[in-house]
């Protein structure tokens, strides 16, 4: 089994902690996390995957052990993440990738594309949305806070950063409650629970705003070339419903969907059939 190395670039002056394992002169697969986790989300992925890939999985700016500097000091912007994520990638000679991308993953690493298409060598998306149809009622609240950024309806949205929340998104539309580990919660509850993480959550809340506008730049990205996409989505997801993953064959006909019955966090309780998917359509 490869080793799992644990490491931190400095991208010009601001810590990224990540996770590497494979071989240099493998494929290079980039692993992007979503809210409220960590690159600790693919620990039963990586392993799977290592022979075959050279990996890297940072913790985005704001989340788990990277920098997390107040947002007085930081503009904790989708933009923002993926400059940083953009320029992490150069530091650690991820010239030409395939991105795997989760939540908040997703609108960071289509930016990476939009920005960079000849990096992309492929796309999985995990229960990572580009389409208004994936977008389920449970994004309401955060609705109503993009249409009137006023604190009565920020401070509405803290009831998404409790610990209880955290187990919810874990839990919810898993066939089988005991399947899902107690330490990724714990983990995540235990980052949310810093000094000032809950203000970073929260300008992120309103800035995702900002993904949903950008979703037509992104279906043109995929119309224009057609990167080869595998869609693994938990069908149970209740912030990102099914129909986001089948729209992505609108755009990119030869996508491949998949579907498990899970919920959000899918690699929680089908990392391996999410392994042999990645294999399959790699190889194919």
């Amino acid at each position: 089994m490869s080793t799992i190395r644990y490491s931190t670039a400095d991208v010009d002056g601001f810590r990224i902690f990540y996770r590497e394992a494979g071989t240099s002169g493998k494929p290079k697969l980039l692993l992007l996390h979503g809210f409220p986790t960590s690159s600790h989300m693919f620990r039963d992925l990586i392993p799977h995957l290592a022979d075959d890939f050279h990996i890297v999985a940072p913790d985005l700016p704001g989340f788990g052990r990277s920098d997390m500097p107040d947002h007085d000091r930081f503009d904790y912007t989708f933009d923002h993440i993926a400059q940083v994520i953009d320029r992490f990638t150069e530091i650690v000679g991820f010239d030409r990738y395939a991105i795997y991308v989760f939540d908040y993953g997703a609108p960071t690493g289509f930016r990476l594309a939009v920005e960079h298409p000849e990096r992309i060598t492929a796309i999985v998306s995990q229960n990572g949305n580009a389409y208004t149809e994936g977008l389920s009622d449970g994004w309401n609240p955060i609705r109503t806070y993009w249409e009137s950024p006023k604190s009565a309806n920020r401070d509405a949205l803290r009831t998404l950063l409790t610990p209880e929340t955290t187990h919810w998104q874990y839990t919810y539309g898993v066939a089988d409650e005991s399947a899902v580990s107690p330490d990724g919660i714990a983990l995540d509850n235990h980052y949310l629970a810093r000094a000032g993480a809950h203000e970073v959550q929260l300008d992120l809340f309103l800035d995702y705003r900002t993904n949903v506008a950008r979703y037509p730049e992104f279906q043109e990205f995929f119309r224009r070339y057609t990167p080869r996409l595998l869609a693994v989505w938990g069908r149970n997801d209740p912030f990102f419903l099914p129909a986001g993953a089948e729209a992505f064959q609108r755009d990119i006909p030869d996508a491949q969907v998949r579907f498990f019955d899970t919920g959000h966090f899918a690699l929680e309780t089908h990392a391996g059939e999410i392994a042999e998917a990645i294999r399959t359509f790699v190889t194919e």
